[in-house]
């Protein structure tokens, strides 16, 4: 039997004194004072915030192992500027050690970058190294827009980008293309902001010829590929106009979707018109969507029930709720061999 081995998850229900000291942080950082210094959060407290929250949904609903990051919403990397963001993904990344290390067996952590809008990404770079080679983490979120909702920052394709994915391609870990809140009024974050940076990140992707000259570069697109699978047509007819090969023999070599997708029939055209080896599980848990769907009195974020529910094979669900997973976080197979999984 496989693991169930969840790509897409966020540490959203944090210790109330790690939430203030954020609120300190940005008050300081807006009068031009001194944050006060980080406060001591007991292991109890902790383990109190996942065993009612995370650890409680997990063993509900079925899943083995969570990859683990820092709520996304949160990362917030237009708050501030360099510093403020390089020592608030500190502080949530080491948040997310703790986690992995009072349950290692149920988390593995990914860490959040320092993105400040107007920097550079050589901070994003060290706490990439300090969190993988140090931490123990397995790969990174990436925001393709840290500037909340405006899209001013240049295409995935870009130079700019280059030393992360140099950096990622050295360490053999993957980046989940994922934004943070949103600050534009016009841009709803998650019914908005988040699938529209995940359906642009494609297309950036699609136009460039990124992977000629980074073929092990991998990203995941999360909430099942933003609107991408249900136009895979135009997607496929654009890259005929744009003189590029098929999609499957370019970027989905490199490219995967999760499965947060919250409902049968969403889940249902993913798994149709994308090869199952670019598919990998997840649920964003606990994530955007809480609530509970009247027409099937399921939780909306249970999306191991539509991959259950999906009419395909065993071979093909076992790839995706572990085998793609592996596959794509190396260092998470490793990490699993070891313990003769």
């Amino acid at each position: 039997m496989s693991l169930i081995i969840d790509c897409h998850g966020h540490y959203t229900v944090l210790p109330k004194a790690h939430d203030q000291w954020r609120e300190d942080q940005v008050a300081a950082f807006r009068a031009g004072t001194a944050p006060p210094p980080y406060p001591d959060i007991p292991d109890d407290e902790v383990r109190r915030t996942i065993e009612d929250n995370q650890l409680r949904l997990i063993r509900e609903r079925g899943a083995d192992l969570t990859i683990f990051s820092p709520r996304a919403s949160a990362m917030a990397h237009h708050v501030g500027d360099q510093h403020v963001s390089e020592t608030w993904a500190q502080h949530c990344n080491n948040l997310v050690y703790r986690v992995t290390k009072l349950f290692p067996d149920t988390f593995v952590g990914v860490c959040m970058l320092p993105q400040s809008p107007k920097a550079d990404l050589a901070a994003s770079v060290r706490e990439l190294r300090r969190c993988v080679e140090q931490l123990g983490f397995i790969g990174c979120n990436l925001n393709p827009d840290p500037g909340g909702g405006h899209f001013d920052h240049p295409p995935l394709t870009d130079e700019y980008w280059f030393p992360i994915y140099e950096a990622m391609c050295e360490l053999d870990v993957p980046a989940m293309i994922h934004v943070s809140g949103s600050c534009n009024p016009a841009m709803h974050a998650t019914g908005g902001f988040y699938l529209a940076a995940d359906t642009v990140a494609f297309m950036q992707l699609m136009q460039g010829d990124l992977f000629s000259r980074f073929p092990s570069l991998r990203f995941i697109i999360p909430h099942g590929g933003g609107a991408v699978p249900y136009h895979w047509g135009r997607y496929r007819g654009l890259a005929d106009m744009l003189k590029k090969p098929a999609l499957d023999e370019y970027i989905m070599n490199n490219v995967f979707f999760d499965t947060c997708v919250y409902h049968q029939p969403g889940i249902d055209l993913l798994a149709d018109v994308i090869d199952t080896k670019n598919i990998l599980f997840g649920s964003e848990m606990v994530g955007a969507v809480r609530g509970i769907d009247p027409r099937t009195g399921h939780y909306f974020d249970d999306t191991k029930r539509y991959i259950d529910a999906l009419d395909i094979s065993d071979a093909e669900r076992a790839a995706i709720f572990e085998g793609n997973a592996r596959t794509v976080f190396p260092r998470l197979d490793a990490m699993l061999r070891a313990r003769g999984l």
